[in-house]
């Protein structure tokens, strides 16, 4: 009985530092788990320079499997440390906490699997789970009102873009046709669309008169096209920054980054007993 207790204590407290970055464990954790993962990241870029690589392989290649290492042991911490571990293991964040910690040993039982080293990348996308505190900021919040609010303006927009490149990009292929790279109709929507966006490969260019003044007119809708999500995504921000700075505080509901120990969902409110998703007391 005493060994039970002492081992649900110990899986707590392991619980508390990996999940919780609320507590001031937790966020000694987060800020190790951060800069190991931008180490990790810097290490596969430098293994990537051949000349770099040939000169300091065997440092790089310990440093990899010592990374490699630290993160399968907090993968596996953070299935010991909950009662659901399958849950964790299937979320996104387990899925891509799987993925950036074996291709190392992958590279060893399947031959020809180096390629999957570069899946190590990947790790960078765990900084999400770190910096999900950002939505706690005041600022952070309002900008992701906004977003959402402006959602269906953008989609709206984006779509009328869409027509429009379809349009020019018909026209273009009439105008220009297959001696000037125009060879159907999806290459020239293409086309329209690098040229729009003001990316400008170069890689097909009008050479008639007529197209070359249709381009003009394409590259000058551009620069307009690019500042209307701008203007939406501001115009909604600084009304939802106008309408917190109007609230008063005491309506708050303040949340943290508790998370439940059986679902493992966070942002529960201060004075949440339960949580919200499966009841599980916190």
């Amino acid at each position: 009985m005493k060994d039970h207790k002492a081992q649900s204590k110990w899986k707590s407290k392991l619980h508390e530092v990996i999940y919780e970055a609320d507590t001031p464990a937790g966020k000694l954790f987060d800020l190790l788990l951060f800069v190991l993962i931008i180490f990790s990241v810097v290490l596969v870029m430098l293994e990537s320079i051949k000349e770099f690589d040939d000169k300091h392989h065997a440092t790089l290649f310990a440093l990899e499997w010592v990374i490699t290492i630290l993160f399968s042991l907090e993968y596996i911490a953070r299935l010991i440390s909950i009662k659901k571990p399958l849950n964790y293991a299937l979320s996104f964040y387990g899925i891509i906490d799987f993925l950036s910690t074996i291709p190392l040993y992958l590279s060893y039982i399947f031959a020809g699997s180096q390629v999957l080293l570069a899946v190590r990348a990947f790790r960078l996308l765990r900084i999400f789970r770190i910096l999900k505190l950002v939505k706690f900021i005041g600022e952070a919040s309002q900008l992701q009102a906004a977003l959402k609010a402006s959602r269906t303006k953008i989609a709206v927009f984006i779509y009328v873009v869409l027509i429009l490149s379809v349009i020019l990009g018909t026209l273009m292929y009439i105008v220009e046709g297959d001696e000037s790279g125009f060879t159907s109709i999806p290459r020239s929507i293409y086309w329209t669309i690098v040229t729009l966006t003001t990316v400008g490969y170069g890689d097909i260019a009008p050479q008639t008169n007529l197209g070359q003044f249709l381009a003009t007119v394409i590259m000058i809708l551009g620069y307009g096209i690019i500042a209307v999500p701008t203007g939406i995504v501001t115009a909604e921000f600084t009304r939802h920054k106008q309408d917190g700075e109007s609230n008063d505080e005491s309506t708050t509901v303040h949340v943290n980054t508790q998370a439940c120990p059986n679902c493992s969902v966070e942002s529960h409110r201060d004075d949440a007993a339960h949580c919200y998703n499966c009841g599980h007391p916190l």
